[in-house]
């Protein structure tokens, strides 16, 4: 629900203003039409100025690129010989209740010049018709038995909706022509069983074609005729899908309320299915069920008889323009796809046929600055492996000499690989080889978006653009660029050492341009999609695995503990805490556990020997240094050479560039699942840079973003307190809630060391790296045991207002399972105890200048412990959320 909400919301108010836009130039357009010497000249400016100013207006859902290339695309598939190439929308009877929405996204659509042809059904309100007047429906394999009353009121009810649909796009100032004949011609499916109902025979376009030269969207009924003139129901996916193999369009959008295809366990949406790669597997699945099964078998039919560069997009009506503007979509993409390849020669992939992609994509060779023949000579000179589809939609070449760091060399990618994402595919399976990888782009290539949001870092000067995943450290990336360097294995221009490019190479205006570099900066993580089969919640492994906790009598180590019991792979081996050696470990119920004193030069053996898979340490800031030298010592004795896993929750290594920052909602994923050491965020600053990141856009130069944090006593700390009847000491909180009478005590109240966290690595995400983020930061304890909330105080660089401010939450957290996004101001009641983040109270000051937005968790939960379990999750290779309660 809340990705759903995230994306409507946005597209929503793009499509509201769009039209708000259009009415205005309405007016202007009668005032026009008065002066005849001027009439046609006039009415063309108007109606350019209307697209130019709605195409911006897309520019909020996606990137100016990418909004310009597919509407490029879009409006090169059509010419008036075949006008009605563009798209074929099915719009759902449950998708006409809300036909206000639904004719928005229409008109958006045909301010911009795009023609769709729309049919509709109409299956919910014929059913309440029919039951009203005594009909009892009556279905037999799915297919509702028509008899001559059902077509009767069939008939009335697709007229009656047809003709809303119609008034709402025309009262919207869209044009639009009924058509609910004269189309689709049709024979008995089989009348003994079905009655009237029928099978598509012959589909007209004639009509189809004569509306869109108009200048009006054609809007079709599911009804179909026998060459004799009886009327037949015809059920409107099939009639959607007849009416697609006869006009082949590029996007064939099926409207419903759900907005997408769903995973049957994991209940995510899935963003793309490859029909080649992943059909036979898909219907395997045990999660498939009938109703999807039969989408999916209706699917393939009908993209077997289309050209591959067509597909299939189940959306909902609000979500329409970001599915088809924006490369990370909104819905489920089905294509047909192809499958993909790993050739180490060029005779394997065809020598005639990679000459002639060098020849027509490859920018050095279409602007002289090489040859065909240059570019395969230079691919002789280290091992290679070349990576595509097999229409070689997209092209990608790796150079991998042994030992060295590999180059992705060459990404060809046709307009089709580009649309349908087949660039993503070949890219993922580029990562899958390859754990480093280091690749080039100019800075005026028209998809460079896509090169920094799966970059980990990238550096940029006189125009070109070096791009790098896989290495965190910088003096590694330093090191790595020497070699390259030595070896000649990138041209020079694109390394930052030595001089520029000569002119004549550099791009036009390359000399104004300033270098700079991202040094290994996360971009916050975009909606690109990936396969059906591989949702990034899924677990790669439910291998078993041994935890030892370093630090258990906290609150903190308490609340890990009983999530610890309910966790499906990892069992808890090892507890450790002075003051509670040799008592038996409370609130974990997987086996008996007591606790001990652990040495360091304990930490050490059990490392060499293998006791465990993973450690985290819930110390106190400053005292874990000595245990995690152990691990290291005992991982350099181990055969096996490789190190467990340290999750550390102290503020000890946060700092630390050899340490993985673990806080994925904003840093992504990838890193954690790929390191050793993770430092566990902590909970102010988790909060604080939640709420911040959204807005760094908008953060104005100059100024410090402030919050003011207020938490319950148990973020204070514990300590131990007097024996319990067993001799047990009991953990009593440091500040008790009768010391502050009722109120609240501000603490720390400069240079708290969650105020430079949370600065530092809030930096990483701003465009200009090197310009690092302060915060301001004053923190309470409040007499509620836990639970913080924090409210931020943000100057504005531009004015916005409070709808846009929330927008861009859900812009960034709609995904996120365990982040929740709400219109009010956050409570106690919607923080303790729960396993994420709660977002609400969006304001902008009366003069636009100064957002406020309040946030909040549970300190010990998505502050601490339940951070923790997602870092350890995604580390030790299981599915992120495995044993967090995530209702």
């Amino acid at each position: 629900m809340l990705a759903t909400s995230r994306i409507s919301t946005l597209t929503s108010q793009v499509a509201r203003r769009a039209v708000r836009v259009a009415g205005q130039r309405q007016a202007g357009l009668t005032a026009v039409r008065r002066r005849e010497n001027v009439y046609t000249r006039s009415i063309q400016s108007v109606a350019q100025t209307d697209r130019d100013t709605i195409t911006r207006l897309l520019y909020s859902i996606g990137t100016k690129r990418e909004v310009e290339r597919h509407l490029r695309i879009f409006s090169s598939s059509s010419h008036p010989s075949q006008p009605a190439k563009f798209a074929v929308i099915k719009v759902g009877g449950a998708v006409l209740d809300n036909i206000e929405e639904l004719a928005l996204s229409l008109s958006f659509l045909y301010r911009v010049g795009l023609y769709p042809v729309v049919l509709h059904g109409a299956g919910p309100q014929l059913n309440d018709i029919i039951e009203s007047e005594g009909v009892i429906p009556d279905y037999i394999d799915g297919i509702r038995v028509t008899d001559a009353k059902t077509l009767q009121i069939a008939r009335r009810v697709f007229l009656e909706e047809n003709l809303k649909l119609v008034g709402a796009l025309e009262k919207l100032g869209t044009r639009a022509r009924p058509i609910t004949s004269g189309v689709f011609t049709a024979d008995y499916l089989d009348k003994s069983k079905y009655n009237l109902v029928g099978h598509i025979t012959r589909v007209d376009k004639r009509p189809i074609e004569a509306s869109i030269r108009a200048g009006a969207l054609p809007i079709l009924t599911s009804l179909a005729e026998t060459p004799d003139g009886q009327i037949l129901n015809v059920n409107a996916d099939i009639a959607a899908g007849e009416l697609a193999k006869e006009l082949e369009p590029m996007k064939i959008v099926f409207l419903n309320e759900k907005g997408g295809l769903f995973h049957g366990i994991t209940g995510e949406k899935l963003d793309v299915i490859n029909l080649d790669e992943e059909y036979d597997q898909l219907m395997k699945e045990p999660w498939v069920k009938y109703g999807t099964k039969l989408k999916l078998r209706e699917f393939k039919e009908l993209l077997d008889h289309l050209p591959r560069s067509s597909s299939v997009a189940v959306i909902s009506a609000d979500n329409l323009q970001r599915e088809l503007f924006t490369d990370s979509g909104a819905g489920t993409l089905i294509r047909r796809g192809y499958r993909l390849f790993r050739h180490n020669s060029i005779e394997s992939v065809g020598a005639d046929r990679f000459r002639q992609v060098i020849h027509d994509r490859d920018p050095d060779v279409i602007t002289g600055h090489s040859s065909v023949t240059g570019v395969l000579n230079d691919l002789q000179k280290t091992p290679y492996t070349i990576y595509g589809d097999e229409p070689l939609d997209v092209v990608a070449i790796v150079s991998r000499p042994d030992g060295e760091v590999p180059i992705m060399t060459k990404l060809l990618a046709s307009r089709s690989g580009v649309l349908n994402s087949v660039v993503d595919n070949v890219f993922n399976a580029i990562k899958k080889d390859h754990r480093k990888l280091f690749w080039t782009a100019q800075v005026d290539d028209d998809n460079r978006s896509w090169h920094f949001e799966r970059a980990d870092g990238s550096f940029t000067r006189a125009g070109k653009s070096l791009f790098w995943y896989g290495v965190q450290d910088v003096a590694e990336v330093q090191n790595i660029v020497k070699e390259f360097e030595a070896k000649g294995r990138l041209e020079r221009a694109y390394l930052p050492v030595g001089p520029s490019a000569p002119p004549h190479r550099a791009g036009a205006g390359a000399s104004a341009t300033r270098s700079y570099s991202t040094l290994v900066r996360r971009q916050v993580p975009s909606g690109s999609r990936g396969y059906a089969t591989a949702t990034t919640s899924q677990p790669t492994t439910t291998e078993p695995k041994r935890l030892a906790l370093i630090g258990a009598r906290g609150y903190t180590g308490q609340a890990l503990t009983t999530l610890l019991s309910g966790h499906p792979y990892i069992d808890l081996t090892h507890v450790s805490s002075r003051q509670l050696a040799g008592y038996p470990l409370q609130g974990y119920t997987k086996s008996a556990v007591t606790h001990t004193n652990l040495s360091v030069e304990d930490v050490e053996r059990m490392e060499k020997d293998g006791e465990v898979d993973a450690w985290v340490m819930a110390l106190p800031n400053g005292v874990c240094k000595p245990f995690v030298e152990a691990v290291d010592r005992g991982t350099k004795e181990r055969s096996s050479g490789e190190s467990s896993v340290i999750v550390d929750l102290s503020a000890d290594y946060r700092f630390e560039s050899g340490w993985t920052y673990g806080l994925p909602e904003l840093y992504g994923r990838d890193l954690v699942r790929k390191s050793k050491r993770v430092s566990n965020p902590g909970c102010y600053a988790t909060s604080t840079q939640l709420l911040v990141a959204p807005l760094l856009k908008y953060a104005k130069h100059g100024s410090s973003p402030t919050v003011f944090g207020i938490s319950g006593y148990s973020g204070a700390g514990t300590i131990a307190g007097a024996n319990d009847t067993d001799g047990r000491p009991i953990t009593v909180p440091k500040v008790t809630p009768e010391s502050l009478a009722g109120g609240f005590r501000p603490y720390s109240l400069t240079d708290h060391i969650h105020e430079r966290e949370a600065g530092r690595h809030l930096s990483d995400l701003l465009a200009d790296p090197t310009n690092p983020l302060k915060i301001a930061f004053i923190p309470s304890v409040a007499p509620w045991f836990s639970g913080i909330i924090s409210t931020l105080s943000m100057p504005l660089s531009e004015k916005v207002n409070a709808r846009d401010i929330k927008a861009l939450y859900e812009e960034l957290y709609g995904k996120e399972k365990l982040v929740s996004i709400k219109a009010s101001v956050p409570g106690l009641q919607d923080i303790e105890n729960k396993h994420g983040w709660t977002v609400g109270g969006f304001q902008v000051h009366s003069e636009g200048d100064r957002a406020v937005v309040v946030g909040g968790l549970d300190n010990l939960l998505k502050g601490a412990a339940t951070q923790c379990l997602q870092n350890l999750n995604l580390a030790l290779g299981y599915d992120e959320y495995a044993g967090i309660p995530t209702d």
